[in-house]
C-alpha cells in the first residue's frame, strides 16, 4: 500500500557547514563539471564525498533535496521531473520506499503503521525504530557521495523536520514545501484509486505547520515540470 503519509519525517537541517574541502590543491588543467572537482576522497571513511564548497569555484553543492507535502500533492511527479532536468544523477527515496520495504505485518499493526477509514495515518514504536534507521541510511548515502531527493510527509510538523535535520547534520539540504489545495488533492486521490479516501484532505495543511522551507511550490495549478524547474534553479 502506498502511504502518502506516515513519514512524519523528522529532522534534517542541511544548513550547517560541511567543513573545508580537502581535495588536491593543484589547479585544473581542463574544464570539468562542478561535481568532478567537488569530490573529497576518503572523508569520514567514505571513498567519495562531495564537499560542501568546491575548492576551485567556491560553489556550494546541494547534496539533498527534501520535498514535503501531503498525499496526492504531486511530489512523485515533481521528483521524476527533477531527475530528468537536473544535470547530475539523483537518487529518489521516500515514505513509500520505507513502507514498501517493511514486512506486511507492520503495515496493519498498531506497532507499525495503520490507515484509518477516514484517511488518518498512525504509526507505532516499531515503525519509528525502523524509520530512524532508514533516515540515518539516507544520510549515509548522501555522505558517501550520492545526491538524494527525499519525498516526505511531515505529519509531525516541526518535530518531523527536526528528526531529519539531526540525521543530515552538516549536509547541504534544500527544503521544499509542495503545497496543493485540499480539494484538488482529494480529486487526484479519487482518480488514482490507490490511496485511502480522506488522506489527501486531512494532510493538505497539517504537514506544513511549523516547517521552515527554502522554497515552496503549489501544484494546484502548476504542472510538475514547472515546479521541478523552479526547484532545480535553486540547486547548486
Amino acid at each position: 500500500m502506498r502511504t502518502g503519509g506516515p513519514a512524519d519525517g523528522a529532522d534534517s537541517s542541511g544548513d550547517g557547514p560541511n567543513g573545508p574541502a580537502r581535495g588536491s590543491s593543484s589547479s585544473p588543467t581542463s574544464p570539468r563539471s562542478s561535481r568532478e572537482w567537488c569530490v573529497d576522497s576518503g572523508a569520514h571513511g567514505y571513498p567519495f564525498r562531495p564537499s560542501l564548497k568546491c575548492p576551485y569555484c567556491d560553489l556550494v553543492l546541494t547534496q539533498v533535496i527534501v520535498l514535503n507535502g501531503g498525499s496526492s500533492s504531486g511530489k512523485s511527479g515533481i521528483v521524476r521531473c527533477l531527475q530528468a532536468v537536473l544535470p547530475d544523477p539523483w537518487l529518489a527515496l521516500g515514505t513509500d520506499t520505507l513502507v514498501d520495504a517493511m514486512p506486511a505485518s507492520l503495515r496493519a499493526s498498531d506497532a507499525g503503521i495503520e490507515f484509518a477509514a477516514d484517511g488518518e495515518v498512525t504509526v507505532g514504536p516499531e515503525f519509528r525504530t525502523l524509520e530512524a534507521a532508514w533516515i540515518e541510511g539516507v544520510a549515509a548515502m548522501a555522505r558517501a557521495g550520492a545526491r538524494v531527493i527525499v519525498d516526505e510527509v511531515f505529519l509531525g510538523g516541526a518535530d518531523s523536520q527536526r528528526r531529519w535535520q539531526k540525521a543530515l547534520g552538516e549536509l547541504r539540504v534544500l527544503w521544499v514545501g509542495v503545497r496543493c489545495d485540499g480539494a484538488v488533492a482529494a480529486g487526484r486521490e479519487i482518480a488514482r484509486g490507490d490511496r485511502v479516501v480522506g488522506m489527501a484532505a486531512s494532510q493538505a495543511d497539517v504537514v506544513h505547520r511549523g516547517i521552515v522551507y527554502d522554497l515552496e511550490v503549489d501544484t494546484s495549478h502548476a504542472e510538475s515540470l514547472e515546479c521541478a524547474r523552479a526547484i532545480a534553479a535553486q540547486v547548486s
